[in-house]
């Protein structure tokens, strides 16, 4: 009669995991083909452990992959992390994510140079400025590339955000319909377009996007117009918030 009833036990457990199968945790991958300095597995102060730490807590695999991004290495991804590449990516690894983004797949770049990073951009309909931005209100110890942004749309990556705050960051804008600006600057930031560190003709005053987010097919995607937000030194409490929010909405179905 026990084993009888072990038996039964065992095929009930069978089925159950048949009829409902565990879920295969969600994969971030970050790259780090592309000259990045600055990864989740080093543990210096402008490094992403932190950032990694943040993702592992909420049950994300957390993977690194130093080679071409192609559709191979992007399989059973649920999303790509792209932050301070130095380097560009060819045009058959921008192809590869935009098939990864479009077939459902979720991507964050973050911006430490525009340059490397601005083909890719230009895919996903997004451009920026070829000057830092330099901030008039709200500074961080009176340097005027640092300073907390505060004007925020209402998205999921600002969940009980009011500001957060930048260290270098470049301006970004949509030229097409498919993404918009979710946090901009004040109105009286400029870009030092002609490169004499002071505001002078030529250059320009007004608000400027920091990130900008959209989607594209069955997929979505933000870019930062600064990478420092998310290293370990600057992950202070606003930017620790906005990591987990980042966390959450990287792999939201």
């Amino acid at each position: 009669m026990l084993k009888a009833m072990s038996a039964l036990l065992l095929l009930f457990s069978l089925v159950l995991s048949v009829a409902f199968p565990v879920a295969a945790a969600p994969m971030v991958l970050f790259d780090e083909g592309h000259g990045q300095r600055f990864v989740p597995g080093g543990d210096g102060p402008l490094d992403l452990s932190t950032l990694g730490q943040t993702f592992r807590s909420r049950d994300i695999v957390v993977l690194s992959h130093a080679g071409p991004l192609t559709d191979a290495s992007l399989k059973g991804v649920s999303a790509l992390i792209i932050s301070g590449a130095f380097a560009p990516l060819s045009a058959d690894e921008i192809a590869a994510v935009t098939r990864f983004v479009e077939a459902g797949g979720a991507l964050a770049a973050m911006l430490h140079i525009g340059m490397p990073l601005g083909n890719l951009l230009h895919a996903f309909g997004v451009d920026f400025s070829n000057g830092v931005i330099r901030e008039q209100d709200d500074t961080i110890e009176g340097e005027p590339l640092n300073f907390h942004v505060s004007r925020l749309l209402d998205h999921p990556l600002f969940d009980g955000l009011d500001r957060f705050a930048l260290y270098g960051g470049w301006a970004l804008v949509n030229f097409d319909e498919r993404s918009r600006p979710i946090a901009t600057t004040g109105p009286k930031a400029w870009v030092d377009l002609n490169g004499d560190g002071t505001f002078s003709s030529g250059d320009v005053m007004q608000s400027y996007g920091v990130v900008v987010a959209g989607k594209t097919g069955a997929g979505r995607f933000v870019v930062f117009g600064d990478d420092a937000i998310f290293q370990n030194r600057f992950l202070g409490d606003n930017n620790r918030i906005l990591a987990t929010n980042l966390a959450r909405w990287l792999i939201a179905e």
